[in-house]
């Protein structure tokens, strides 16, 4: 893996950096195509059940690399195609959490949202610039965000471009929680091992009961939860449903 993105493994979770800080992680085509290259190398990894996805230095991600966007065509033409890393980190089953230590713009935004969930430092400021820059989204931030915070909030952030502070992504339900910039990464790492400590049969397959309902109608969405219970139920022994229930009342004595 290049070095423009860092992978630690631990105990199942993944930490996942974007590590350009002096170009504010600008996504390059390279950098972009490290990100796909480094969900789909997890997904195969057995072991992993959890990403925490970061960046270094001050950004999460300014967004693409305007440098090297604005180079002759003709030289442009010669490098080779990038990879789409939302669509990798859609393919990813478990879960991923979006540290947001900084800047999340525009493409940067797109990668925020494509995480499950997302926790802020102090120090995070997100915005969608497309409107201003004359283009379009491609990684679905269009329809993600207005998913996350509601189609009137939506819009408001992304027909002007302003930028959004940490406080006020909290309040809009944009990002779960914000902490300190020392504790983010803690913060997240602590989240990480909590859904990792889960069945990751079970982890996985919620996940994509919750993806999966949520782009239904309520309706259909019911129905295909009502359906669900039942067919895991059928593999549980009593004896294994004992012991799940001895686990959850020793942590909830302990939290």
């Amino acid at each position: 893996m290049s070095d423009i993105l860092l992978i630690e493994r631990n105990d199942g979770v993944a930490t996942v950096t974007l590590n350009r800080p002096e170009a504010m992680n600008a996504l390059s085509r390279e950098l972009q195509t490290a990100i796909g290259d480094a969900f789909s190398s997890l997904e195969a990894d057995g072991d992993v059940q959890v990403a925490v996805l970061t960046g270094a230095g001050r950004a999460f991600s300014a967004g693409l690399d305007l440098k090297e966007l604005s180079k002759p065509r003709e030289e442009q033409s010669g490098e080779r195609p990038y990879r789409d890393p939302v669509s990798a980190m859609d393919a990813f089953s478990g879960p991923i959490i979006g540290a947001i230590n900084g800047h999340a713009i525009t493409g940067g935004f797109e990668i925020a949202l494509a995480c499950d969930v997302l926790l802020a430092s102090t120090r995070a400021i997100f915005a969608d610039t497309h409107i201003r820059m004359g283009i379009m989204p491609g990684w679905g931030l269009s329809q993600r965000l207005s998913r996350v915070v509601g189609i009137g909030r939506a819009k408001e952030i992304s027909l002007t471009g302003n930028f959004v502070p940490a406080e006020r992504a909290l309040e809009i339900g944009l990002v779960s929680r914000v902490v300190e910039p020392d504790e983010l990464l803690p913060t997240a790492l602590a989240l990480a091992a909590d859904m990792a400590s889960c069945d990751p049969h079970f982890l996985r397959g919620y996940k994509r009961l919750i993806d999966d309902g949520y782009a239904m109608t309520f309706g259909d969405a019911m129905k295909y939860e009502d359906s669900r219970p039942f067919a895991h139920l059928t593999n549980m022994s009593p004896e294994s449903i004992a012991e799940r229930r001895k686990q959850v009342t020793a942590r909830g004595r302990t939290q």
